[in-house]
């Protein structure tokens, strides 16, 4: 059988024997996207994406939903999106993913006018330590925050994401002399009022803003991920917050079929961008279930005229 798209998940969400809060939320959420392709007229499967027995060359279209554990398996995961790239075509395409899966796009969208917190790279096998990092960021990028964010350049769900002050620099350097051996590392201040007010997820598809989450993390926590037993709520963002959104997709390489788009007022009091995730975020169709067919709708019409 050939089908128009396959719906990419973790093999953990396939047939799961227990389903928790988290677990039913993903399954609601890949129902949701699958039902509305249907809607469409389209033919749809959904498989993991390690499913060494699919046949690729039998989908036309792969769409990335909860694919949430490439970044454990980030060289095995790269080396099947450059083959599978070969035979199937990817919403979003490889070439969004190969730009958005590492966080120097951020300093992309910099340079396009997007503004971002203040971020010192580090880059694999540098020699120098965490507190010398620190004091370049003051000397090179303005730091001036008490509180740092140390956060790898590859990662999802807050992986080896670490919030600290200057004092405390020597506790994590082990950590952080572990982690730069092999992997890009990010060093930005400490966003306050991601604690003190949230964070904002702006759901835009193909251009079209269609709602918008807030994230607030849990007292004690700077982490908003409901994983980390961050909260969630519906909200109507302002005309600003949208146009910001808007912006920022639009600085992409190329115009994303789906986005989310994180955002925050940052220590300055101006919007900022916390992340773009157009690979496989998370999008609270729950919360909105008429985007789930707005999604599908852009991709019949983008791809299947």
């Amino acid at each position: 059988m050939t089908y128009d798209v396959v719906i990419l998940t973790d093999k953990r969400y396939l047939n799961p024997s227990i389903q928790d809060v988290y677990v039913k939320n993903v399954l609601l959420e890949d129902e949701l996207v699958s039902n509305a392709l249907k809607e469409e007229g389209l033919q749809v499967v959904r498989k993991s994406w390690d499913d060494v027995e699919f046949d690729w060359t039998t989908t036309t279209y792969a769409l990335f939903r909860a694919t949430w554990d490439y970044f454990d398996r980030f060289q095995e995961f790269s080396k099947w999106l450059s083959k599978v790239s070969e035979h199937t075509q990817l919403i979003n395409s490889k070439k969004l993913i190969d730009w958005n899966i590492d966080k120097h796009y951020l300093q992309d969208l910099f340079t396009k006018g997007v503004n971002i917190p203040k971020t010192l790279y580090i880059e694999p096998q540098t020699r120098t330590t965490l507190k010398d990092s620190i004091k370049k960021a003051k000397n090179t990028l303005g730091f001036v925050a008490n509180d740092f964010i140390l956060k790898p350049c590859v990662s999802g769900a807050a992986r080896h994401t670490y919030k600290f002050q200057e004092v405390e620099a020597e506790k994590y350097e082990t950590t952080f002399q572990e982690l730069i051996v092999d992997e890009a590392m990010m060093l930005q201040e400490f966003q306050q009022n991601i604690v003190a007010e949230g964070e904002i997820s702006m759901m835009v598809f193909h251009g079209e803003f269609t709602h918008a989450v807030l994230k607030i993390a849990k007292s004690g926590d700077f982490r908003v991920q409901d994983d980390f037993g961050g909260s969630i709520q519906v909200y109507r963002p302002t005309q600003s917050e949208i146009d910001f959104a808007q912006k920022v997709v639009k600085a992409a390489p190329e115009l994303p079929i789906y986005a989310r788009v994180d955002i925050f007022e940052d220590n300055d009091g101006n919007l900022a961008l916390a992340e773009l995730e157009i690979f496989e975020p998370e999008l609270w169709f729950r919360l909105n279930p008429k985007a789930a067919n707005i999604l599908a709708k852009k991709i019949k019409d983008q791809f299947f005229p």
